[in-house]
């Protein structure tokens, strides 16, 4: 008589071997970005970086960028006045990858709109309410936005977001007040011209008062150096010269009183 089948444990029944043991499954992260995992809604506190990555199937992956992005932020904001000015900033920063976890399980992935505009709008109030509107119109501007940058890192940072610049975009003044900044400008730039002409003339009178200065010296001392005894010996000298020429001429001989006229003849 044939003996009966032996069946052994697991054997024959798919699943059973597997039992007490769960595969493991990829996932892949893109460039740019970290992973987050969850355990059954809980964030765990793991990261993957990017690349392929083995992960437990019970965990879930949320991926958040850690590249840089840009909130733009058009605000009507008050100077040291009282004036309300439009400004126009934006802001350049990126999230931390060592507090991904942290800024996904205390803020969540929309971390932007609840965290980084608002205090970006605070910020700008803030420092634009300490200037006066002709300084955020004319020089005030990069302190500005070194003010605005400074106190977005100091709250930002600590939750997990690196400021990395602050913009001003664009100034607009009440067109009265702009108009009246802008004559102001015209006014000291005329004035700036008016006193490098006038500067510019006072050189030239300078220059021409030396000139002037000079020849008056020269002549006073050629003056000092003629007597009528030099005039005399080189009017001689002269006609000494005239007498020799071959050309036929008129001399007179002494001054211009009692001298005689000679007619020279050429030969």
């Amino acid at each position: 008589m044939p003996s009966p089948p032996r069946f052994e444990l697991g054997s024959g029944l798919p699943g059973i071997s597997s039992l007490g043991s769960i595969r493991k499954r990829t996932t892949s992260i893109p460039t740019g970005n970290v992973g987050v995992l969850t355990l059954f809604g809980k964030v765990t506190g793991e990261t993957l970086s990017e690349g392929i990555h083995l992960v437990n199937p019970l965990k879930s992956v949320q991926k958040l960028s850690i590249q840089t992005q840009s909130v733009k932020e058009s605000a009507n904001v008050p100077s040291n006045e009282g004036l309300i000015l439009a400004l126009d900033t934006s802001l350049l920063f990126h999230l931390y990858k060592n507090m991904a976890a942290q800024v996904y399980q205390t803020i969540g992935e929309n971390y932007g709109e609840k965290i980084v505009e608002p205090t970006l709008r605070a910020a700008i109030r803030a420092s634009t309410s300490s200037h006066t509107a002709n300084a955020l119109y004319t020089n005030a501007r990069e302190l500005v936005q070194q003010q605005i940058q400074d106190e977005l890192t100091k709250q930002l940072a600590p939750r997990g977001m690196i400021v990395e610049n602050v913009l001003l975009r664009d100034v607009q003044l009440p067109a009265m007040l702009k108009g009246s900044i802008e004559a102001k400008q015209q006014a000291e730039q005329d004035a700036l011209r008016m006193n490098f002409i006038l500067q510019k003339e006072k050189q030239e009178a300078e220059r021409k008062r030396i000139e002037a200065q000079g020849i008056a010296d020269f002549q006073r001392i050629v003056a000092t150096g003629i007597s009528a005894q030099l005039l005399e010996w080189k009017g001689i000298e002269a006609t000494e010269k005239l007498a020799t020429s071959p050309n036929a001429k008129v001399v007179i001989v002494g001054n211009t009183k009692n001298g005689l006229p000679l007619v020279l003849e050429p030969k």
